[in-house]
């Protein structure tokens, strides 16, 4: 991992595949890291991962700022629960892995 990085996922959003290409925009070890979306299904997706030193423990906190398409409309119908669940997801693997 690397600033400039390209990292291409195949994703399937309600049934349909789609391409997704982020660019790691800041790479700061240990405490940060920021992937950028170049193609996907958001007009604009800036997510900072941080991890903050909680003593015997590391807390992990996202910062997402998205844009989807179709605007506000499709984000209160839709996207906006779906990124509650990605995350929550996330935060599930997360606390399974690492307990």
């Amino acid at each position: 991992m690397h600033p400039g990085a390209l990292i291409d996922y195949r994703i399937s959003l309600h049934g349909l595949p789609m391409k997704w290409r982020t660019r790691i925009a800041a790479w700061e070890p240990p405490s940060r890291f920021v992937d950028e979306q170049l193609k996907g299904p958001y007009r604009l997706w800036i997510h900072e991962h941080t991890f903050e030193d909680a003593g015997d423990s590391t807390v992990v906190v996202d910062h997402v700022r998205y844009a989807p398409p179709f605007g506000a409309l499709a984000n209160w119908l839709l996207v906006a629960r779906e990124v509650k669940t990605i995350f929550a997801y996330r935060e599930a693997k997360l606390k399974e892995v690492f307990g």
